[in-house]
């Protein structure tokens, strides 16, 4: 008996120490003007959301491995990666709570992230706070950063005859950054496609930009946010701060040029 009490002291001094680790370093508390730390206090309840809602597909560790995963393409996310591809924020980052919570609101068009329309607010804010305790990434503030401004649509792009020098320019542009990986036509057999790897190491294909539906959005303000910050996990790199907004726009005039069938 003494043995087991002695036990049961000793695991309790554990769970404590446990406790205000966690508490240094998985707290709801702001750590800069922007940023936050992974909120515990809506842990259990975003367990309870994700163990009845996400575990089928993103597996009961995460690691994006659960029974569905077999059969999709492409694979559930994988949340101990945290390479997220949808996001608000710069290539390399993590996205921004708001980022998360669309993707659960909004799914993902093409494939087997549903719309969880059902789910109140407060429940997808704690299966959204839940996903961030899988990765010690959202532990460094480092990996967070501000989401990248999307300026409005200039007035040229609206015009029925647009700025024809302007899209002479997104047309070499395109050429130039775009091409090797989408192709010529924007359907996704550039030189490069076929050699392209994840951050798995696994075998992954541009986007047909010229495809009915895209992932991340078909209006030019969404292929804006695309262009700027990159897909994470992916050869597809952030132009923000590589191209000025207006050379981006240019190409984004050529690629809507693309989609009209209008290549002239």
């Amino acid at each position: 008996m003494a043995g087991t009490a002695k036990n049961i002291l000793l695991l309790l001094s554990l769970l404590a120490s446990l406790v205000l680790t966690m508490g240094n370093g998985f707290a709801g508390e702001p750590v800069g003007p922007e940023f936050r730390l992974p909120d515990r206090s809506l842990y259990f309840q975003g367990r309870h959301i994700y163990e009845r809602r996400c575990v089928l597909c993103h597996g009961k560790r995460g690691n994006g491995q659960g029974e569905m995963s077999v059969g999709l393409e492409p694979k559930p996310r994988s949340f101990v990666k945290a390479e997220f591809k949808y996001r608000s924020t710069p290539y390399g980052k993590l996205p921004t709570t708001e980022d998360l919570v669309a993707t659960v609101k909004g799914g993902v068009s093409g494939t087997g992230m549903g719309m969880f329309t059902t789910l109140s607010d407060r429940e997808v804010r704690a299966v959204v706070e839940y996903v961030k305790f899988f990765s010690p990434k959202w532990r460094d503030v480092d990996n967070q950063a501000l989401p990248i401004e999307v300026p409005p649509v200039p007035a040229w792009m609206t015009h029925a005859d647009k700025d024809q020098q302007r899209l002479n320019r997104g047309r070499l542009l395109f050429g130039q950054t775009c091409v090797p990986c989408h192709g010529e036509a924007g359907d996704g057999n550039g030189p490069n496609a076929g050699e392209l790897k994840d951050h798995l190491g696994r075998p992954i294909r541009p986007a047909n930009l010229v495809a009915p539906h895209l992932r991340t959005g078909i209006r030019p303000e969404q292929l804006f946010k695309t262009i700027s910050t990159g897909l994470n996990g992916t050869p597809m790199p952030g132009f923000h701060g590589v191209l000025s907004g207006e050379q981006r726009w240019e190409i984004i005039a050529h690629i809507l040029r693309l989609r009209s069938g209008n290549n002239r």
